[in-house]
């Protein structure tokens, strides 16, 4: 795939799409429309539903949970794991006859699905009946594709094999007051060969830092007090620029900015963690300790063969330069049980990698074929019954590890972010230390979106346990 010339950030562009907000408003605001939205996957598609949301509700929708209550349905959708197109599929066909009786209901689809020609031929064969479709590349299309469905009658399939600019400067809609998302860069360069995202959300495109650090500023002013920094691959951030920068160097200007407290990043490359990034994670006090590292696989072999560019013994050095430098830090991964041609001896070693790290926890996944990718050809796929036991024992594992991680921290004194009242317990508040655990804590609700010293006095398997220590 060729590189292509990215304009950084379009204001011409972004311009046009809040004029078309603003004429599309004159006809939606007040007439009491909802939408509702799903988004299946990643972080990085969570942002984009905020953008999605902040445009919609500058039109003139308000959100509602209930798709039983929506005149618009928006499905945000993700290609990594076949689970969840599947859902896709069975949501769409529940839908269809609620879409033949009211031809003022509307369906919108878009996200990573929608950049594979297979997905794409389906949904014009089976679902036709859906009245915007478009992918990653043109989110911030979407006030343009809305006006064009409502004049024309017509539905409408905008999509794009490749980025043409980075368009931030549109409204968006953000969950929480006080703590917000920040994209750094787009797409991806690895290729690892069981992932399609590559081939879904193109190639790595950085934003320039003074956008970065703009944005950022601007969110502080507004009561952000926690910043999430995201990307496919954060430690190749700013690589493809025209004045190349690094991650670290980004960090520390982002650590600069005064009234933010916290510093949060994914996802880190373990081929791309630095030393200098490491010794800048040490030495800013903004940065949480706490790293999302995927090893995916112990095996060096299978590691080779899923393009990783690193070694289980590399990986383990890794590790150990980490926990040198920044004693308090947690890690927590991405392991995958079944790639093609995993053998009992290539399994335990990833058990023994999770042995040696001690993971906070781990995401764990069942190798997932995706057609498009290498490993979706390639011979000897494990059997079924296999991948499962081995992937029970896995998680055995970690479940075990992470509930000696939580013990640790019975009788600590520790700062929490409250960020919500439970959905258990409306006495009880969520929220999390700088380390990225999850505290459970009675507590008022006026506490939420502030930093309160929380004792901890117990822990369940993947949470703590806390009372308020003011």
């Amino acid at each position: 795939m060729s590189e292509r010339k990215v304009i950084n950030v379009s204001t011409k562009e972004a311009q046009r799409q809040n004029e078309i907000i603003n004429i599309l408003a004159q006809h939606i605001s007040g007439k009491g429309l909802q939408y509702c939205i799903s988004t299946f996957g990643c972080q990085m598609n969570a942002r984009d539903s905020e953008k999605i949301e902040g445009m919609l509700e500058q039109i003139g929708y308000t959100k509602t949970e209930n798709e039983e209550e929506a005149d618009f349905i928006i499905y945000n959708t993700c290609c990594v794991r076949e689970n969840a197109e599947l859902k896709i599929y069975g949501r769409l066909g529940a839908l269809k006859g609620r879409r033949k009786k009211n031809p003022n209901f509307m369906i919108a689809l878009c996200g990573c699905m929608m950049q594979q020609d297979i997905v794409l031929d389906t949904l014009k064969k089976k679902f036709n009946f859906i009245d915007i479709i478009f992918g990653t590349y043109n989110i911030y299309k979407l006030p343009e594709l809305l006006q064009t469905r409502l004049e024309t009658k017509q539905n409408v399939i905008d999509i794009w094999d490749s980025y043409q600019d980075i368009v931030e400067d549109l409204p968006d809609s953000r969950k929480y007051d006080f703590k917000a998302c920040v994209n750094i860069m787009y797409g991806c360069n690895n290729f690892c060969t069981y992932c399609i995202v590559p081939y879904v959300r193109g190639r790595e495109r950085s934003r320039k830092p003074e956008d970065i650090v703009t944005e950022i500023k601007a969110l502080v002013s507004e009561g952000v007090k926690e910043i999430m920094l995201l990307g496919q691959n954060v430690n190749s951030y700013g690589k493809t620029l025209d004045e190349p920068i690094s991650f670290a160097e980004l960090l520390k200007q982002i650590n600069a900015i005064e009234g933010l407290k916290r510093i949060r990043f994914m996802t880190s490359h373990p081929k791309d963690l630095s030393d200098e990034l490491i010794e800048v994670m040490a030495s800013c006090d903004k940065i949480c300790p706490s790293v999302h590292l995927p090893f995916q696989s112990g095996s060096t072999k299978l590691l080779k063969k899923m393009n990783r560019h690193y070694t289980k013994e590399s990986y383990l050095e890794l590790v150990s330069k980490i926990k040198a430098a920044i004693p308090r830090v947690e890690l927590t991964t991405d392991i995958i049980v079944g790639f093609p041609g995993e053998t009992e001896e290539d399994f335990l070693d990833t058990m023994e990698v999770v042995e040696k790290v001690h993971y906070a926890s781990a995401f764990t996944f069942i190798y997932s074929k995706r057609t498009g990718t290498p490993a979706a050809t390639m011979e000897d796929q494990v059997p079924e019954d296999v991948t499962k036991e081995r992937f029970n024992r896995l998680l055995a594992l970690v479940n075990r590890q992470s509930a000696a991680t939580l013990h640790k921290y019975v009788g600590q004194t520790i700062e929490v972010l409250f960020e919500e009242v439970s959905k258990q317990d409306d006495s009880v508040l969520s929220g999390r230390t700088d380390t990225g655990l999850l505290v459970n804590t009675p507590a008022p609700k006026e506490y939420v979106g502030e930093f309160v010293k929380v004792h901890i006095v117990n822990h369940k398997t993947h949470y703590l346990i806390g009372e308020l220590a003011i």
